[in-house]
């Protein structure tokens, strides 16, 4: 016997904004990934955030490219 997840019908309606994949041996992992819908800011905007606060942080990279 196997286990059905128990789905509702919200997230059974929309599908997932991104999905990665990845493969370990004979493992795969999938994981979905969805977006806020009433959002104004963008991915960019998003990163430019994300790059701002590190920098602040004084996070330095390991190496430079």
């Amino acid at each position: 016997m196997t286990d059905t997840p128990n789905k509702s019908t919200a997230t059974t309606a929309r599908r997932p904004d991104c999905v990665t994949e990845v493969r370990r041996g004979n493992t795969v992992l999938v994981v979905s990934g969805y977006f806020k819908q009433d959002t104004t800011a963008t991915a960019a905007d998003k990163m430019m955030k994300v790059l701002v606060a590190e920098s602040a942080a004084g996070h330095k990279p390991p190496f430079t490219a």
